[in-house]
């Protein structure tokens, strides 16, 4: 069965003229793949590379599990830990699949090494897709947030009226617009690779909240709510989609062997740190807990104002560097006779605007975040090493671990299935 799902998976059923298409674009992208390969020496010890993988672990998703929880119901939990489980499992056929052929230096060689540049070309653009939703959902939250600090700011534009979330989405922009004409981006890389210090302020800032600041502990909400499983389902995905950033971080490491304890503490210590801003958040606001907890802290609080001025920093600085890989790739079909510079700044610029009319028009960061989660995350963290471990490795894979990934992609397509049409059905349900 295993070896029939090997075969069955191709592209070769696709038509002439998009396979000839794809095999540029393919050829095009070879070049972006540098975007994503920021160390190919082995020259990084055990704990940097712990904390180069806590970092990509470590993002906005942690904001969003109370409410998560709070859509599924308290045993949705086991649907985090699972989520973690398999997605762990998942990280460690990648790391197989570098094992298995030393010239993997990137995920895009993952899909080549697969299926050719068919296959390089697909996980290309679910990559750049990730991230450019990734950067709207940046703004949403910079939007948000600001609004949640400063209510009831408008503006009047010619007799039309901009509410106060719209007018912090755009002025976000314009204060990020500079930073995306930046030649040297290496400040704004470290700001944004500060995610596990910002997790950290957060979720101790929103404890101290909830133990000192007067909000409390004390409800108990629902213990499960089956409508809104997908959505939990899709928003604990959002939280693990890092595996493109895995075979960065296996070809950096000096010592091989010791990647798979990397994998270990950056899932358990990453998991731990979900689970509790779940169960306190949960504990803290119950079933009127926002898609960003952050929106439901007493601003007055001195607690609560530094977890949210730390949801605000990292974002800005990781929107240029999210949008920076999607620039590259734009940058192989610059004109001969255009300017480089002047080509990427048209194309940044562009990009900035596209993100922001999406986030004025879906305002959504839940929905957003449980498309992206379930659509792009599955499909990045699930599906595709599956499947590339299946093409690569097939005949070393034993015939049980074969049923076991055979179920794990079984399981990838029905949570992206049903967590795909219910983020689409809430994100048209909203108009």
């Amino acid at each position: 069965m295993a070896a029939n799902l090997k075969e069955e998976f191709s592209f070769s059923s696709l038509p002439l003229l998009f396979d000839e298409k794809l095999q540029s674009f393919g050829c095009k992208l070879e070049e972006v793949e540098s975007s994503f390969v920021h160390a190919t020496t082995s020259t990084t010890s055990f704990f940097k590379t712990c904390f180069n993988g806590l970092n990509a672990l470590s993002g906005v998703g942690i904001l969003s599990v109370p409410y998560a929880v709070a859509s599924g119901g308290w045993l949705s939990l086991t649907l985090l830990l699972t989520i973690a489980i398999v997605v762990f499992y998942t990280g460690i056929l990648v790391q197989r699949c570098m094992e298995f052929d030393s010239d993997i230096r990137s995920y895009p060689d993952i899909g080549k090494r697969a299926f050719g540049n068919k296959g390089r070309t697909v996980l290309s653009i679910i990559m750049l897709m990730d991230l450019y939703l990734c950067a709207i959902v940046f703004l949403i939250l910079e939007g948000d947030n600001l609004y949640n600090l400063f209510p009831n700011n408008g503006l009047q534009i010619s007799g039309i009226a901009v509410d106060g979330k719209q007018c912090f989405v755009v002025i976000v922009g314009i204060v990020i617009l500079p930073s995306l004409w930046l030649d040297n981006l290496s400040l704004l890389s470290y700001v944004s690779a500060s995610g596990v210090l910002a997790s950290a302020i957060i979720l101790v800032s929103i404890l101290w909240t909830g133990a000192f600041e007067g909000v409390g502990f004390h409800h108990e909400g629902k213990l499960l709510n089956l409508p809104g499983i997908p959505t939990a389902v899709s928003l604990f995905a959002f939280c693990y989609s890092a595996h493109p950033v895995i075979p960065t971080l296996y070809n950096s490491i000096e010592n091989k062997r010791q990647f798979s304890n990397v994998l270990i503490l950056c899932f358990t210590v990453c998991t731990l740190g979900y689970i509790t801003m779940a169960i306190f958040g949960y504990l803290m606001f119950g079933s009127s807990v926002e898609s960003q907890i952050t929106l439901n802290l007493p601003v007055g609080k001195l607690s609560s104002r530094i977890a949210i001025y730390t949801t605000l920093v990292a974002p800005i600085a990781k929107y240029p560097m999210a949008v920076t890989p999607i620039v590259d790739a734009a940058m192989n079909y610059c004109p001969s006779h255009v300017s480089k510079r002047l080509f990427g700044i048209l194309v940044s610029t562009a990009l900035l605007i596209g993100s922001i009319t999406v986030a004025l028009v879906l305002p959504f960061l839940a929905d957003l975040m449980s498309l992206v989660g379930a659509f792009l995350g599955i499909a990045a963290s699930i599906i595709v090493p599956c499947v590339c471990y299946l093409k690569i490795c097939g005949d070393q894979i034993y015939r049980c671990e074969m049923v076991a990934v055979g179920c794990v992609i079984l399981f990838g397509f029905v949570v992206l299935v049903f967590g795909t049409y219910t983020s689409i059905t809430e994100v048209v349900g909203e108009f």
